[in-house]
C-alpha cells in the first residue's frame, strides 16, 4: 500500500457560527479557539459585534481564528431610528440564526445580503417570530430577505399554553410554538437559541410533512448544554395528540418525525466559558471521497469518527458504495476501492450531495439520491448543478423532484479534462467537489483542476484554504 496522503480538516463552520452567536449572548466574557476563517463567519462575527458583542483577536494557526468575546448580557441592540444594517451577504446561516436571535433583542434591524440570500425563504422562521410579537416587512418577495425586523424582545404571552404539564420550574406554564424544518433545519436552531431570552418558558414543536438535516439540531443543542442552557427533549409515539410525551437523550435522535419530538426550554442566561471548535466534516468529505477514488490512502486529521455533526456521515456513505475506512487517533484514514452504486436517501445531510454525486460518477452501476428537494434553494441548485457537471464529463445524470438518478462510468472509468470548462455555479460545494474530477483525469490542462472551474475562489465561504490543501493530491 502506498504512503498516505496527510491533510488536515477545516475547522467546523456549524458549530463555529453557533459558537460565536452563544458567546456574543454571554453574561461574560468567553474564549473560542479554532473558530473557522471563512466568508460565512466573518459575516456573523461583523453582525454580532455591530449589535453589541465585542471581538479581541488571539494568536491562532492558519486558516482559523481565536478570539476574547465579551458577551452582550443576552440582548443585542440594532438602530433606535434607523435600522442596523446587518449584512449577511451569501450566508444562509447567519442570515437564519441571527434572524431570530436578533429579534430577540431590542431596537431595529435589516437583514440583507446577495442577491441569491435574497430568494432563500425564511418566511417560516418569520411566521413563528411574528407569533412572539416581533414585527417584520419583507422589502422584495414576501418571506425573503432582505427583512426589516423591530422588537423589544420574544413575547409568548400570545402562544398557546402547553397542556401536557404547564408548569415550569422558571415559573409560569410553557408556551407552545410549532416549527416546520421541510425548507431549513435552520429554522429551527435559530429559535433554539433565541428561546432561552423569552420572557417565557417556550416549547418548540417540530411540525410539517417531515424534518431535513436534523444532525443541525443536535449541533445547537450541544452549544445550548455547554453554555448551560436548560432544555429538555421529549418524544411521544404518535403525532395525533394521544400519545403522551416523555423525556429522551438528545445525543441518541438520529431523525426526527413531525408531530413526535419537541424542545422545551426555559429562559436562562448563557454563561461564558473556553470553547475549541472541532473539525469539519463538510469539508472532510472532499479528501474522504479523495482516498476513496484516488491511488494512494489519506488520512484526513482534526475529525472525529464519533461526531454529532451530519456530515459524519460520509463515512457510512462510503461503506454502502463499497469503501474502506478506518477511525485513527484524531484522524480517520480512508483507502482507494472499487465504489458501486447505491440508493441514499441523504436528508440528513443534504451538503454531502455534490460530493457523493462525484464518487457516483466513477462507481459501477446506478446510485439514486433522494430525499433532498430543498437543495434547489442553497447556494446553487444543487440538484441541477451537479446533474450538469456530471454530463459535462461524459457521465449519466438525471434530476429529480427530489434529487437525482447516476449512471457511474464505472470504478475504473478516466475521463479527458483538457478543454472543459467546469461551472461551479458560485457554489463552493461545487467547486470543491468538481475537484474530485482531477483524480480520475487522463489528461490535465496546463494550470490544473483549479483552471478549469469558472469561479475557483468561491470556496473561500466555507474552505479558504481548500486549494492549497488540495495540492497534497497534485501527484495522485
Amino acid at each position: 500500500m502506498p504512503d498516505a496522503i496527510l491533510v488536515h480538516a477545516p475547522a467546523s463552520k456549524s458549530i463555529s457560527h453557533r459558537l460565536l452567536i452563544a458567546s456574543a449572548l454571554a453574561c461574560g466574557t468567553s474564549t473560542l479557539e479554532g473558530v473557522l476563517a471563512s466568508d460565512d463567519t466573518l459575516r456573523t462575527r461583523q453582525i454580532l459585534s455591530l449589535a453589541g458583542a465585542g471581538f479581541e483577536p488571539l494568536p491562532s494557526r492558519q486558516g482559523t481564528e481565536s478570539f476574547r468575546i465579551r458577551g452582550a448580557n443576552g440582548r443585542l441592540a440594532g438602530g433606535t431610528d434607523a435600522p442596523l444594517s446587518c449584512n449577511a451577504h451569501e450566508s444562509g446561516t447567519t442570515c437564519r440564526l441571527l434572524t431570530a436571535v436578533l429579534a430577540a433583542g431590542k431596537g431595529r434591524f435589516r437583514v440583507h445580503g446577495a442577491e441569491r440570500l435574497h430568494r432563500r425563504p425564511i418566511g417560516e422562521l418569520g411566521r413563528a417570530l411574528s407569533l412572539l410579537g416581533v414585527r417584520l416587512a419583507y422589502e422584495e418577495a414576501a418571506g425573503c430577505p432582505p427583512v426589516r425586523i423591530e422588537t423589544c424582545g420574544l413575547h409568548a404571552g400570545g402562544l398557546p399554553l402547553d397542556c401536557a404539564g404547564t408548569e415550569s420550574r422558571a415559573g409560569g406554564g410553557w408556551r407552545r410554538l410549532s416549527v416546520s424544518m421541510e425548507e431549513s433545519s435552520q429554522y429551527f436552531s435559530g429559535l433554539l437559541l433565541a428561546a432561552p431570552l423569552a420572557d417565557a418558558p417556550l416549547v418548540l414543536e417540530l411540525a410539517g410533512t417531515k424534518a431535513v438535516s436534523w444532525p443541525y439540531i443536535g449541533l445547537t443543542l450541544q452549544c445550548l448544554d455547554d453554555f448551560g442552557i436548560r432544555f429538555e427533549v421529549e418524544e411521544r409515539d404518535a403525532p395525533d395528540g394521544t400519545a403522551p410525551w416523555r423525556r429522551t437523550g438528545w445525543r441518541q435522535i438520529a431523525d426526527a418525525v413531525p408531530g413526535r419530538i419537541r424542545v422545551k426550554v426555559a429562559p436562562s442566561s448563557y454563561r461564558p466559558g473556553t470553547f475549541r471548535v472541532e473539525g469539519d466534516w463538510s469539508g472532510a468529505s472532499y479528501f474522504a471521497a479523495a482516498g476513496a477514488l484516488g491511488r494512494r490512502p489519506v488520512r484526513i486529521g482534526g475529525v472525529n469518527a464519533g461526531s454529532l455533526q451530519g456530515d459524519r456521515a460520509i463515512l457510512d456513505i462510503l461503506e454502502r458504495m463499497g469503501g474502506d475506512w478506518k477511525p485513527e487517533e484524531d484522524a480517520v484514514a480512508v483507502f482507494p476501492a472499487r465504489l458501486h452504486g447505491a440508493r441514499l436517501n441523504m436528508g440528513r445531510c443534504p451538503d454531502l450531495v455534490p460530493t457523493v454525486c462525484a464518487m457516483a460518477a466513477f462507481a459501477d452501476g446506478e446510485t439514486l439520491v433522494t430525499n433532498v428537494a430543498h437543495l434547489r434553494i442553497k447556494e446553487s441548485d444543487r440538484i441541477k448543478a451537479p446533474c450538469e457537471a456530471l454530463r459535462a464529463i461524459g457521465c449519466q445524470a438525471e434530476e429529480r423532484e427530489d434529487g437525482m438518478r447516476i449512471q457511474g462510468l464505472g470504478s475504473s472509468a478516466r475521463i479527458r479534462l483538457q478543454g472543459l470548462a467546469l461551472k461551479a455555479s458560485n457554489d463552493h460545494r461545487m467547486a470543491m467537489s468538481q475537484a474530485l474530477f482531477a483524480l480520475r483525469a487522463c489528461d490535465m490542462a496546463p494550470g490544473g483542476i483549479k483552471s478549469i472551474i469558472d469561479n475557483p475562489a468561491c470556496v473561500a465561504k466555507s474552505f479558504p484554504e481548500f486549494w492549497h490543501a488540495w495540492e497534497a493530491f497534485a501527484d495522485d
